[in-house]
């Protein structure tokens, strides 16, 4: 199941890869490209089982999936605690404010901090994590404004949010048909509206985003996040 899994994202990276974005966007990162290597690891080791809660977030962000190609993907929890290494590339055209060094990037995303931290504390080993969970993201590109303000997809204009949700909803749907998980949470708003229009017959749930830019979530995001877990009658004592 896991190189089904590869090929679905091989074929979205093709079709989003292929698309062109107009100003304020400026630049366009592609991990599923430029860090293959590393995103393909993931979804080898951790992506070959059936009936888990499958997680979703929106999209890269510059100090994570940017860097390592793993969703959420802050380099020392997929480095240390997944215990994925390898070599990540660079995009065709990398913003200044925004570079890209892989496994070398000194800078930790915080929402990658905060879910994968959380996970190692309630379940120790990254493969007691995976046996129950899985994550992904919707959209694989990373979109930067000209000063290197990030710029979310539903941000983008109407021309370009449709080829572009197109092409991830489609791996969407083939990813959850492969997946076929028990239950579907988005990690934030975005997340959720995605998946209920891509998805049918799934019990589909929110969590609180672990984003900085959420006063919620610095006001303490597990606790959140494990309320949110609990009224959707999901179990995280291990």
């Amino acid at each position: 199941m896991s190189e089904t899994l590869v090929q679905i994202s091989r074929t979205l990276s093709d079709r989003v890869g292929a698309l062109t974005f107009g100003a304020p966007v400026t630049h366009v990162y592609n991990p599923l490209a430029y860090a293959r290597q590393t995103h393909e690891a993931y979804l080898r080791r951790f992506g070959s089982r059936t009936g888990r809660v499958v997680w979703m977030g929106m999209n890269p962000g510059p100090w994570g999936m940017a860097q390592t190609g793993v969703p959420f993907g802050e380099v020392a929890h997929v480095r240390d605690w997944m215990g994925l290494e390898g070599t990540v590339g660079k995009p065709a055209v990398e913003h200044p404010k925004r570079p890209v060094h892989g496994f070398d990037c000194a800078r930790s995303e915080v929402s990658g901090r905060r879910l994968w931290g959380w996970a190692a504390d309630r379940f120790g080993s990254a493969d007691a994590f995976f046996e129950r969970f899985f994550v992904l993201n919707y959209c694989p590109l990373s979109f930067m404004e000209e000063g290197g303000r990030n710029r979310i997809p539903e941000k983008l204009p109407a021309s370009e949010r449709a080829p572009l949700f197109e092409a991830c909803d489609d791996a969407l749907r083939q990813t959850l048909d492969a997946l076929q998980p028990s239950q579907v949470i988005g990690v934030g708003g975005f997340a959720e509206a995605c998946l209920k229009r891509v998805t049918e017959g799934l019990p589909i749930g929110r969590v609180l985003h672990p984003s900085p830019a959420s006063p919620a979530a610095n006001r303490g995001w597990v606790e959140a996040a494990e309320r949110d877990l609990a009224r959707h009658g999901i179990r995280v004592d291990g």
